[in-house]
């Protein structure tokens, strides 16, 4: 799949002057934080009801005169601020007590991030964009699957959350822009392994992404993520009902299907998203992105220090419920 034609005005996050900084899931400063609401000061102060009911009224109108923008990936900042963040915030801070490290090591420019993948459901991903764009004010760029946007509606949800196909063109263009760019390489090999292997990296692929950020001269930023393994824990796999259903693998877990819908929820584990120092590729040139045996080794070095980066991290979180 190849990336959309068009000038250098796309994939960069539109700041739209309508939205106020105090809207339901914007981006103004939160509480506790420089600029944010001081500790302990009442939450019912007079007339803040009646702005956020302003706002939302406000958004609820933009949307439905179509007064708002998207980038040529089908990015849409606003709705992606004030209705899907807010929502993966409340598991991010409420539920898994996501706890981070490393965000000095997050470049201001075009990276690409590359982090393990678990948890059956892929909500690792939901869970790194928040930490990203709540404490980096960065916008991660996730590059997902076929099957991500063969699903209807999770297909254009992802879309709206600034992601995309996983192909190298999409990838190309967003890192020549400035972008933060994540990749899983474990694909759904790691996301769906059963819980014995938990905190074991599976193979990276062919290395894609090692030649992606070859050819576009960026560093590669290690990620490691602590806590997803034990949200689903999947002790089984109902192959021919996934081959059924089209699916990669369908889960066996203490609480799905047993449960039925109330399987689903996640357990609560505690989290830890590590960052790692970028990766600096300088001293390699576009053509070693042609080298099979150069993408072979930056690829093996990569899933190593990812894999001594999770051992780490998981030394340092303790017991994964307290």
């Amino acid at each position: 799949m190849d990336a959309h034609s068009g000038d250098d005005e796309g994939a960069q996050v539109i700041r739209l002057p309508a939205v106020r900084d105090d809207a339901p899931g914007g981006d103004g400063p939160r509480g506790g934080e420089p600029g944010g609401e001081a500790p302990g000061k009442d939450p019912a102060e007079p007339g803040q009801f009646e702005r956020a009911l302003a706002s939302g009224l406000a958004f609820l109108r933009r949307r439905l005169s179509g007064e708002y923008e998207v980038d040529e990936f089908g990015f849409d900042p606003e709705f992606n601020s004030a209705v899907l963040l807010p929502l993966a915030r409340a598991l991010y801070e409420h539920w898994f007590r996501v706890e981070i490290d490393g965000l000095e090591n997050i470049p201001t420019g075009g990276a690409l991030l590359v982090a393990n993948h678990s948890g059956t459901i892929p909500l690792d991903a939901l869970m790194l964009s928040v930490a990203l764009h709540d404490h980096a004010d960065r916008q991660v760029r996730l590059l997902g699957a076929d099957l991500v946007y063969q699903i209807p509606l999770l297909g254009h949800l992802s879309r709206k959350a600034g992601h995309t196909l996983a192909c190298h063109a999409d990838a190309a263009r967003l890192l020549s822009k400035g972008e933060l760019v994540g990749v899983f390489p474990e694909g759904y090999k790691g996301v769906g392994k059963p819980f014995s292997e938990r905190y074991k990296l599976q193979r990276f692929g062919r290395g894609g992404f090692v030649g992606t950020a070859l050819r576009a001269g960026v560093p590669i930023v290690p990620c490691a993520i602590v806590g997803a393994e034990e949200i689903y824990p999947k002790i089984a796999d109902l192959r021919p009902l996934a081959r059924l259903l089209g699916l990669p693998y369908f889960p066996v877990t203490p609480t799905f299907p047993l449960l039925g819908p109330a399987g689903l929820i996640p357990l609560p584990s505690k989290w830890v998203i590590r960052f790692g120092e970028p990766m600096t590729l300088d001293e390699y040139d576009e053509d070693a992105a042609d080298d099979p045996m150069t993408v072979f080794e930056l690829t093996d070095h990569v899933r190593e220090n990812v894999q001594h980066m999770l051992y780490e991290t998981l030394l340092r979180r303790g017991p994964a419920f307290l």
